[in-house]
């Protein structure tokens, strides 16, 4: 019994750790995730082949999980592989897209079916069980698996808004050095709850350009990261640009006809620049 999923990176839009509001764009990036269910029960083993010096706590978690939610957990261990070109504790919801994946290639592996939300919840429950997240991520989560721009309360864990985007490319800078965001300093990023929840209001009004690049030059100012990189890409013609998650990788949301400005303005700037575009496509079983 083997199942085979994918699920997608995002970048974000508003950063919920804050306020408990959030919101974030889905990318064509991708996480993919292969789980055989053995007849060892209670035991769940992982590799994350694309970058296997990684703890697979996560794998685990949701694993584990999905089979509780059957009481399966006393008939079904598994093994699990996954592999991704998502770059791990960067803020581009690796997580995210590996928590869905692996959820939704575990019920695959156990022909179930079940619905969107709830493959979502269980991921997020597993998420922070395995101390991958600090809230959950629910917006996060939404984005990786749904696609699209997603707007979320994150507190009540309910989208509040879904908007398919078409019009531009994503352009993301990467530096080498990885940030988890468990040992992320929550406490600096609660001094700007307030304006947080602002530009979430200002994403929820149609203008969600704009509280990306606001969020972004908000939680650049407070986690102490360079907003010149978010600075430089606007000024080549980006309609967006703000650091993504809790850094320390920075998005920008670009048109076509600006990409090449964008990219030679971040050149002086030591890292990977990602192309990516924007995704509008639900995670889904592989046949």
């Amino acid at each position: 019994m083997i199942g085979r999923a994918v699920s997608y990176g995002a970048v974000t839009v508003i950063n919920a750790i804050s306020c408990g509001y959030g919101a974030a764009l889905g990318v064509n990036l991708k996480t993919e995730a292969t789980v055989k269910l053995t007849s060892e029960p209670g035991r769940i083993e992982g590799r994350i082949l694309s970058d296997p010096d990684e703890d697979p706590i996560l794998i685990r978690t949701v694993v584990r999980r999905v089979l509780e939610h059957f009481k399966l957990d006393g008939k079904y261990g598994a093994y699990v592989e996954t592999s991704s070109n998502i770059p791990i504790a960067r803020g581009l919801k690796s997580s995210s897209a590996a928590a869905n994946a692996i959820a939704l290639a575990t019920f695959s592996a156990l022909r179930r079916e079940v619905d969107d939300i709830t493959v979502i919840n269980l991921g997020v429950d597993a998420s922070i069980e395995a101390k991958v997240t600090i809230t959950g991520a629910f917006d996060d989560a939404c984005a990786s698996y749904l696609g699209g721009l997603i707007i979320t309360d994150n507190i009540r864990r309910r989208i509040l808004r879904r908007v398919e985007v078409d019009d531009y490319k994503v352009l993301i800078y990467v530096p080498a050095e990885k940030s988890y965001t468990i040992s992320s300093d929550t406490a600096k990023m609660k001094i700007i709850a307030g304006e947080v929840k602002a530009a979430h209001e200002l994403a929820l009004s149609g203008k969600h350009w704009e509280a990306m690049t606001i969020n972004g030059l908000l939680y650049s100012t407070v986690l102490g990261f360079n907003p010149s990189i978010s600075i430089d890409a606007l000024s080549a013609g980006a309609v967006a640009a703000g650091l993504s998650g809790k850094g320390p990788a920075v998005a920008a949301v670009v048109p076509p006809e600006r990409i090449d400005a964008v990219k030679d303005a971040w050149t002086r700037y030591k890292g990977e620049i990602i192309e990516a575009e924007i995704n509008n496509e639900k995670a889904s079983i592989i046949e």
